[in-house]
């Protein structure tokens, strides 16, 4: 058998000398600077980058404990400024410097008809009061509800002034309430009658003493309506009228202020201007063909009522001496001051005729016969007098019978109210009843 030797190596066999040693030492030296060099000052590009971890020194973070200072800041100057509103607000509530003193501290503008002393009725009550206690929306609508304050304001001005406004409300008319009168806005609200002003307005009948604003607003509205159409274009007739009766809103009643004779005229519902310039062009005819002339009914269309039955209109409360000088003081016309309606006076005839659209229109007819003028004028002249003569006629027939009225004659007979016609060139038909009435009058 073979026997197994060892393998010996070379290095064993020669083992090497000290100069080999020293230059193995040298190179490892060197081989590990290499490798310190590399790993401190370069870095492989094939070597996936590390990120950096910043160690953490804080419990919290940065924007949590910037909120935490701005909380707390913000806190702080909270606490201050209530501390220092505490100390204003007791030095405000207790200290005499914000007190209303007297009268002198409460400033009031825009009275015109309004009292001081019906202001300070008011705001008498905050004298001695601390000016941050006034209770001004209190005050306001305190003061809005004297008659005459349409709106008002209040203001405190630091340390002891108030001052307050008023804006007073616009008259339009008169109104006569039971045994007084009034001065009355566009809405229906009633003010007393000023000391120290005089207005031209005519006086409103129709109005009853205690009835709400509701009732009064749409007759206001009709009355205003009235006077806008009665002064369109200028005419300013609304300055004739003494009274306006505003009872019946279906037939406004308005009784003219004439020299000759107050009379009152029934427009209706509509058409006020047309129908009032119909009884402007034509009363001085009526005044010549009849005795007295005391109404006019101009309601119907191309009819004419001269003197109708007036017995259904409401008689009006006489009115007391202080009431009277005080309406005589303000403006009221003296034909708005007088009570007419007797209980035991006699009525007078009320003739009636009819009344064509031409006639009511006189100006229309004469440019139509404008050329013929001239051959018509003596027919026209013998028009006139023969009208004059059956006017005189009727009026003996009237005054020698019985004394029956026109309304009493249609009552009888069932017949509706005829209309009443007053050419200024031809001869008054009387209606079916009023001939009756004469043919059945002793002579």
């Amino acid at each position: 058998m073979a026997r197994k030797s060892p393998t010996i190596l070379q290095e064993e066999l020669y083992p090497p000398s000290a100069e080999t040693l020293r230059a193995d030492f040298s190179r490892n030296e060197l081989d590990d600077a290499r490798l310190i060099d590399l790993d401190v000052d370069e870095e492989s590009p094939f070597l996936r980058g590390q990120k950096r971890v910043s160690a953490r020194r804080n419990t919290l973070p940065k924007r949590t404990a910037s909120r935490l200072l701005w909380a707390c800041g913000a806190a702080a100057i909270l606490c201050v400024a209530a501390i220092v509103f505490g100390a204003l607000y007791h030095y405000g509530e207790r200290s005499w410097r914000f007190r209303v003193e007297s009268s002198d501290n409460i400033e009031i503008t825009g009275m015109d008809n309004v009292s001081r002393a019906q202001i300070m009725e008011v705001m008498g009550a905050d004298i001695g009061r601390n000016i941050f206690f006034v209770p001004l929306t209190q005050q306001k609508t305190q003061l809005e509800q004297i008659p005459w304050v349409e709106s008002a304001s209040v203001m405190r001005f630091v340390p002891n002034r108030l001052k307050v406004e008023i804006h007073e409300r616009t008259p339009v008319a008169f109104a006569r309430v039971g045994q007084r009168i009034s001065l009355i806005d566009a809405g229906g609200t009633l003010m007393e009658l000023p000391r120290n002003h005089k207005y031209s307005f005519p006086v409103i009948l129709g109005m009853n003493p205690g009835e709400p604003l509701s009732t009064r607003s749409p007759r206001m509205k009709a009355y205003n309506d009235l006077v806008r159409a009665l002064d369109s274009g200028g005419a300013r007739y609304s300055q004739d009228l003494s009274e306006v009766d505003l009872t019946d809103l279906d037939d406004l009643k308005v009784r003219v202020n004439d020299p000759a004779g107050d009379v009152v005229v029934e427009l209706g519902s509509s058409d006020y201007l047309k129908r009032y310039k119909t009884y402007v062009s034509h009363v001085r005819e009526w005044r010549q063909q009849f005795q007295k002339l005391e109404s006019v009914n101009l309601r119907y269309d191309n009819q004419v009522i001269v003197n109708p039955d007036m017995e259904g209109r409401p008689r009006q409360a006489a009115l007391s001496n202080a009431a009277a000088k005080a309406a005589v003081a303000a403006g009221v016309k003296t034909a708005a001051l007088i009570t007419r309606v007797g209980p035991h006076e006699k009525a007078l005839p009320k003739p009636a005729f009819e009344l064509s659209p031409k006639k009511l229109d006189p100006k229309a007819a004469t440019k139509k016969t404008a050329p013929k003028v001239r051959s018509k004028k003596a027919a026209a002249n013998t028009d006139k007098s023969a009208a004059k003569k059956s006017t005189i006629k009727a009026g003996a027939k009237s005054k020698a019978g019985a004394g029956m009225t026109r309304a009493s004659a249609q009552k009888a007979e069932g017949k509706k109210p005829a209309a009443a016609a007053l050419p200024a060139t031809a001869i008054p038909k009387p209606s079916p009843a009023i001939a009756k009435q004469q043919a059945a009058t002793p002579n």
